[in-house]
This record gives structure tokens, C-alpha cells and sequence, in this order.
């Protein structure tokens, strides 16, 4: 029966709210004081500093890069003699989307052939053709047996031959092969799109003419050539390598990323919406297998004879990126700010009544004047006390009685 009594006194409850002016000097300014913070809030971070009466569209965007400079070195992907090394033999692959390689050091295996004797280190010794049976291949060799068992490079020793292009890399660097690399130019082309607001801009701004733009180079200190899209490679390593030496970033090569900000804000004019340059060095130095490279090959024809020559191309890779947004004022999202503002100006109450309620010293007296229960009980014995007023009709006098 106790707990049908507790489940009809859950069902038939409600609960309205009783208004109740508390004069207390430490509630008051403790609730005003929690307004004003929440007020603060809402009108200077919410809508002034994240313009919360705008709304905001991402950009878009497409990036072209080119990259400009020539280098004079001892040796090219031709031949083991001095040339001179431009674009096309540095920047590989060609056309990248959002990046650009630029090759600032290699290791290059001339003449190779499908055809040659196994490495003496692999132990693959032989004193006939039996020993080397065709298409088999040992766990520490470099291709494939031909079935023939040919002479080393040792005098008096032989070894099985095998199918592998040949001679094998070299893998040794030294000082770095395109030195002057790091004077190499690299003009970054942005154009960007807002569709929302049907907004396009580029990132080349403020030059009058193709001279103009050719001749300015990127410059974060100064207020034209900030915007200048035309980067020296040196004035980019300046910017990210840290305690690394420039020497060592061409030598081992890296990875740099280029991110282009597009923060706009569209209710002014579209002359003010500027992109901003930031340098990142994605790679760490300190780690096993620092740097970056890639193998690629040129392949020719000698006679009958296929040949290649093999590149380990150690370089920079710089990756662009774009990312922002623009904003443009608009009713909604300000009446969405300002009313979620004004739901959260309860909780000053709340705060203030928990103060009230269980921290103050007539925290006691204040919950017996906050809180009232009314049942029927009350109703009735009120019910009960209630005077009812009769008429006489003959004697036209009232009388009242109690029942």
C-alpha cells in the first residue's frame, strides 16, 4: 500500500514556481555579478569576437605552382660530367596537385642493364653452370640466376649471373648536388571562391603589371611584398628549419607545408579580404629515416640492349594548402546567439540559489520561505473554516454560521 501511495503521489504532483524577494547584499551582487559575466560573454566573445551575427561559408580553391632557377653542377641525369641542371630535370614529377617537388640532391646509377654478376657479398660462388640453377634467386642475392656461372669483380673467384638491373646504386651522399637550390623561385597562383556569397578572389593583388609581379619576392615584413606570391627557397628554410642548417635540408631533403588563410570578412569591402602565408616543416630531422626522396628512372635503348639510368632524388617537397572562411552579416544566426545568450541568464539564478540555499548562514530560513507544500488536506480544512452567509428573507437581515 506504501508503494501505490509514493507512485499516486508522483503521478498527482506539480510543482510552479513561488516568487520570493530575497534583501541580501552578498545574493545580489553575487547574481548581478553572474549576470553581467554571462552578458559579457554573449555581446563580447559570442557575437563581437566570433561574429556571431554573420553567417560563414568555406572557401575553395584551386593552387598552380611554378618553380624558376638553373644550377651548374659536377654531374646531371645525362652524364657523370659537369652540366647544368633546370625546371624540367629538377621539378619531378612535372605537374603535382597542391605540391611541387624540387630536387636539391641525388645519387645517380648510370647504364644500367638487365644482366650482370651477383654481388661477391651475397656468397653466391660457383665453378659451373650447375651451381646456378636458371630462375632461382638466394635470400641474400639481387635478382634472379640467368643458369650461367660468369667471373666476379674479384680476380680468381666466381659467382652465378643474374637478371637485375645493373651495376647497383651506390647509396652514399655527400654534399649536397644542386647547391644553389635554395636560391630557386617559386611562384604560387591561388584563386579561391566563396560559393555561397558568390565571392572569388586571388592571391596576386596590388601589382599593376607582369613586370611589377616578376620582379617582387615575398616579404612577411614588409607591407606590399607580404602579399607577393613569388617565394625565394632560402627565405622559406629561414622560416622553419630551426636549428637544421639549410646544407643539411638539401642534402637529406624535407617536407614543407605551405598553407594559404583566406579568413574574410565579406560585410567590408573585398578589398580587404587578403591572404596570409604560413610555413610549416612537417618532417623532424631527429628521426630514422629523415628527409625526403623517391627513386625514378630513364629509360634507353643502347643497340639491342634496354638501359636506364636509376635517380634517388632527395629534395623538398613543399605542399599547398588552402583553408578559411568569409562571413556576411545575416538576421538568423544573431537571433539564434542573442536567444541561447538569454537561456543561459538562468543560470545566474541557479548559482544564486545554491548560495542561498546551502551556503549561507540562514540558509535554513531562506529554503522554508522558498519552498511550500500544498496538498488537499489543506484545501479541505480551509474548506471547513470558511464562513457561509444565509439570508433571512422575511426579517431581511443576514446572519452567518460556521458548519
Amino acid at each position: 500500500m506504501g508503494y501505490c501511495d509514493f507512485i499516486l503521489s508522483l503521478i498527482f504532483e506539480y510543482d510552479t514556481p513561488k516568487i520570493v524577494h530575497i534583501h541580501s547584499k552578498k545574493v545580489g551582487v553575487i547574481n548581478r555579478l553572474l549576470q553581467l559575466i554571462i552578458i559579457g560573454y554573449i555581446v563580447g566573445y559570442v557575437i563581437i569576437y566570433n561574429k556571431g551575427y554573420q553567417e560563414f561559408d568555406y572557401v575553395v580553391g584551386s593552387i598552380s605552382t611554378k618553380v624558376k632557377g638553373i644550377s651548374l653542377t659536377n654531374r646531371t641525369i645525362l652524364s657523370d660530367k659537369p652540366g647544368i641542371w633546370d625546371v624540367a630535370d629538377y621539378v619531378v614529377p612535372p605537374q603535382e596537385n597542391g605540391a611541387v617537388f624540387v630536387m636539391t640532391n641525388a645519387v645517380i646509377t648510370y647504364n644500367q642493364t638487365q644482366r650482370c654478376p651477383q654481388d661477391v657479398a651475397s656468397g653466391d660462388f660457383c665453378t659451373s653452370d650447375a651451381d646456378c640453377p636458371a630462375e632461382t634467386k638466394i635470400p641474400s642475392g639481387d635478382g634472379f640466376r640467368t643458369g650461367l656461372c660468369v667471373n666476379s669483380s674479384q680476380n680468381g673467384t666466381k659467382v652465378c649471373e643474374i637478371y637485375a638491373w645493373c651495376p647497383f646504386e651506390n647509396d652514399t651522399l655527400s654534399e649536397p648536388l644542386l647547391k644553389s637550390a635554395a636560391n630557386f623561385t617559386i611562384f604560387i597562383k591561388n584563386n579561391v571562391h566563396f560559393p555561397k556569397f558568390n565571392v572569388s578572389r586571388r592571391n596576386i593583388i596590388g601589382f599593376e603589371s607582369n613586370r611589377q609581379l616578376m620582379t617582387c619576392r615575398y616579404d612577411p615584413r614588409n607591407a606590399t611584398n607580404r602579399f607577393c606570391p613569388i617565394f625565394i627557397i632560402q627565405d622559406i628554410l629561414d622560416l622553419v628549419r630551426g636549428d637544421d642548417s639549410t646544407e643539411s635540408i638539401l642534402k637529406m631533403g624535407a617536407s614543407i607545408q605551405v598553407n594559404i588563410v583566406w579568413n574574410c570578412n565579406l560585410d567590408h569591402s573585398l578589398d580587404e579580404c587578403l591572404p596570409e602565408y604560413r610555413f610549416t616543416r612537417l618532417d623532424r630531422s631527429n628521426v630514422v629515416s629523415e628527409g625526403f626522396n623517391f627513386r625514378f628512372a630513364k629509360y634507353f635503348q643502347s643497340g639491342d640492349q634496354p638501359m636506364r639510368t636509376l635517380v634517388k632524388a632527395y629534395g623538398i617537397q613543399f605542399l599547398v594548402t588552402i583553408q578559411g572562411r568569409g562571413g556576411k552579416f545575416s538576421i538568423v544566426p544573431l537571433m539564434l546567439n542573442l536567444g541561447s545568450g538569454l537561456a543561459l541568464l538562468s543560470l545566474a539564478s541557479v548559482v544564486a540559489d545554491i548560495i542561498m540555499l546551502y551556503v549561507l548562514k540562514s540558509k535554513n530560513f531562506y529554503r522554508e520561505q522558498k519552498y511550500q507544500n500544498v496538498d488537499d488536506n489543506v484545501y479541505s480544512s480551509m474548506k471547513e473554516d470558511t464562513p457561509i452567509t444565509t439570508y433571512n428573507s422575511n426579517k431581511d437581515q443576514r446572519s452567518a454560521s460556521y458548519h
